[in-house]
């Protein structure tokens, strides 16, 4: 357990942060969460403290670094490691920010586990109308994060995070679908309102972010007809239809073959 390993007297919270557990986790790339979690998990922090609008805990690593992280948004902060003095978020940072938001409670396997990239479930079945609703609103906040661009360069990087942050959303939701028609149209309908999106609503996907995660959809619905060939008939709604840079022609080229 998490408190096991807490040596130190740990002064009664109440601030909370702005962010949640989700926020970190989509928004930190999955190799850096994984080791913050393993720094939470460890009871690497001692000293932690509230401060008026940061945290700040003394964090156990190669060295014991100072580190602080503010209480709205978990990416600004200070630590004395070598990625925390170039301005580069760090595990001991995310962990400061994870102790921040669960107060030393034990974190779920779902809490824990990322997904670097779109795949099949490999489960059958359809959801529930009150499932789908719900997969509908998720589907909606994550959309929230990929929108359009006209900044100057300077806050090119925070948007790319943004970009970012929405495709790790889509990924985890699309990954856990049970395969069928049902569902195959309903990655179909979010395939199209992505590439509305890129064509004509102003998304800079100049990093091929959403792109990759279009690619990757597809492959995921090629799956999902060798688990049911019947779902290729939700194909052929892409015949008549034109998209941004074709990646729909593998699943076209799916059904000529058969």
């Amino acid at each position: 357990m998490v408190l096991k390993f807490w040596n130190e007297k740990i002064q009664n919270k109440t601030m909370r942060p702005s962010y949640t557990l989700e926020k970190i986790k989509f928004g930190t790339d999955p190799t850096t969460f994984q080791k913050a979690v393993d720094l939470y998990e460890k009871g690497k922090m001692t000293q932690f403290k509230e401060h008026v609008r940061e945290y700040s805990a003394i964090v156990l690593g190669t060295h014991p670094y100072h580190v602080d992280v503010h209480a709205k948004n978990y990416d600004r902060g200070y630590c004395e490691c070598y990625l925390g003095q170039t301005d580069v978020l760090c595990k001991h940072m995310v962990a400061v920010a994870l102790w921040a938001v669960m107060e030393g409670k034990l974190l779920s396997d779902t809490d824990k586990n990322t997904i670097d990239g779109v795949i099949s479930s490999g489960k059958t079945g359809e959801l529930s109308k009150k499932e789908l609703t719900g997969i509908e609103k998720k589907i909606t906040s994550a959309l929230h994060y990929i929108k359009s661009y006209g900044g100057p360069s300077k806050t090119w990087f925070a948007y790319q995070n943004s970009l970012d942050e929405g495709v790790a959303r889509l990924s985890a939701i699309a990954s856990e679908l049970p395969i069928s028609k049902q569902t195959t149209d309903f990655v179909i309908d979010l395939l199209l309102r992505l590439d509305k999106k890129v064509c004509e609503g102003g998304v800079d996907d100049s990093n091929g972010t959403v792109g990759n995660f279009m690619i990757e959809a597809v492959e995921m619905l090629k799956e999902y007809a060798k688990t049911d060939p019947l779902i290729m008939e939700c194909f052929k709604r892409f015949r008549d239809i034109e998209t941004c840079f074709g990646w729909e022609e593998p699943l076209l080229r799916l059904i000529d073959k058969h």
